[in-house]
């Protein structure tokens, strides 16, 4: 059957890549050793089975609790590099652990360590790259392929196709769909195969309508529990994986997501992983040793900063405004000021031309040098450093009433930016769709929230810093 040998084919790949891994340490190891370029104890010089045998059992170890991940199809950047560095790590230790029987010096153990784990960890990243690019290339020239098939009529199916289609190197082929109704705005790539009842007529006689590898199922009828145990039977007999799509509600364009309570399942229309206690004091940990840093360093910016806004435009130094922060509550927050002293600073947005500001006051609002005060709203516990940029309260009352989902945002802190702000929507909202669409990368974070999402925000914010956007005015 193709599934077997597609699923041998990963399984090779898998392989492949792990031996390379672990061939990787003992060259490392070696060329540390014996190289003659670094500080290494005379007593592990020349022993090259010992060290063989070290480097091959820490490479097994830390493979076998970090193991590659470039085959899985969906797979960031971010991810590849902590999984590099994680096994990259715990080798180094296990490395050292060993090293130590053979050396009586701890100091140059840890020093042999610390060598291993810096060009272990540049060398596999470089390998990691390769790897993926011609793992990529192999897919896009049709190797390694899922052939999947979709069951119902629900709007989510075509979310799922998007992304499966969203890159060649996904190497997905998707044959249709089965559904009683048509799919509404399916692109003519998504070919309706038949009706549900068809197929379960099909599969009821004993055919075998398709050969796939994974079914998507996503069925929105009251008559699913019959049709949804004779697809779960047909997969298994022809060994197929299957997965249930959580259905979008027609109507309400809504998502219901697994949640687990205890030791039962139950469905929740929206999900927030920032309100977990391990991520919350996780990244408020973050919070607080982060704006320390930059407050200690605000002290020296504070009095420059005030005798250039003092020269241009007379007033204070802050801008303070009502904002609305976590569960909807108003907090102050604190801003350098860049606009001249005015009556609508509560009722209107900053515009690309506006005459309230003065040029150093848009030279901050294009760098995001007036939102540094707002660490000081982070280090009171009124913001965080990354989160739901906070609107001002008119706006909120006024975007509450027209978007259905406005306030679901504000189930976390606001932050200094934000996932919306790196993602193409900061600054002036001059359509309504522009705030929609604000609010579901808001909402999106919230739902997806991870502290390496948070290093990857901070970064891009930073990028801006030097190239800012053309909406940051």
């Amino acid at each position: 059957m193709a599934y077997k040998k597609l699923t041998s084919g990963s399984r090779i790949v898998f392989l492949t890549v792990t031996l390379i891994d672990i061939l990787l340490a003992n060259i490392i190891y070696y060329f540390i050793v014996n190289s003659g370029w670094f500080m290494v104890p005379d007593s592990i010089i020349g022993k090259e089975v010992n060290g063989i045998i070290c480097a091959t059992t820490a490479a097994f170890i830390s493979v076998s609790i970090y193991s590659s991940i470039i085959h899985q199809r969906r797979i960031s950047i971010m991810n590849v590099i902590m999984r590099v560095f994680r096994l990259a790590f715990i080798q180094s230790l296990l490395i050292m652990a060993m090293t130590r029987m053979m050396v009586d010096s701890s100091q140059s153990v840890m020093r042999l360590s610390a060598i291993y784990f810096a060009i272990y960890f540049v060398s596999m990243l470089v390998v990691r790259f390769l790897e993926r690019q011609l793992l990529n290339t192999l897919r896009r020239m049709g190797h390694n392929k899922r052939t999947v098939v979709y069951v119902g009529s629900d709007p989510s199916i075509l979310g799922l196709y998007e992304s499966m289609m969203e890159s060649a190197s996904m190497a997905y082929n998707v044959l249709g769909y089965y559904g009683n109704n048509e799919l509404q705005d399916s692109p003519a790539e998504l070919k309706r195969l038949g009706t549900r009842k068809e197929l379960i007529k099909e599969i009821k006689e004993g055919k075998q309508p398709f050969n796939v590898n994974e079914m998507y199922v996503s069925l929105i009828s009251t008559d699913i529990e019959t049709d949804v145990n004779e697809l779960i039977n047909y997969c298994d007999k022809n060994v197929i994986e299957l997965f249930l799509i959580p259905r979008i509600l027609s109507n309400l364009s809504m998502y219901f997501t697994p949640v687990q309570i205890g030791y039962n399942t139950y469905f929740t229309n929206h999900t927030n992983s920032i309100t977990r206690i391990d991520n919350r004091i996780q990244k408020r940990m973050f919070d607080v040793v982060f704006s320390s840093v930059v407050c200690l360093g605000l002290l020296f910016v504070i009095p420059i900063v005030w005798i250039i806004i003092k020269i241009q435009s007379p007033g204070p130094l802050f801008f303070c405004q009502q904002r609305t922060g976590l569960n909807g509550e108003t907090f102050l927050l604190y801003k350098f000021r860049s606009m001249h002293v005015n009556k609508d600073a509560d009722k209107v947005q900053a515009t690309k031309d506006d005459p309230r500001k003065f040029p150093f006051g848009n030279f901050m609002r294009r760098t995001n040098i007036d939102e540094l005060p707002q660490f000081l709203n982070v280090l009171k516990g009124d913001m965080s450093i990354v989160g739901p940029r906070p609107h001002m309260l008119l706006h909120t009352e006024m975007y509450s009433k027209v978007i259905s989902k406005y306030m679901v945002r504000h189930f976390s802190k606001p932050g200094i930016t934000g996932w919306a702000q790196v993602s193409g929507f900061r600054g002036e909202t001059k359509e309504l769709w522009q705030m929609e669409e604000r609010v579901k990368r808001d909402i999106w974070y919230n739902e997806n929230w991870s502290f390496k999402l948070d290093l990857e925000i901070i970064a891009r914010t930073v990028i801006q810093i030097f190239n800012p956007n053309k909406n940051a005015y």
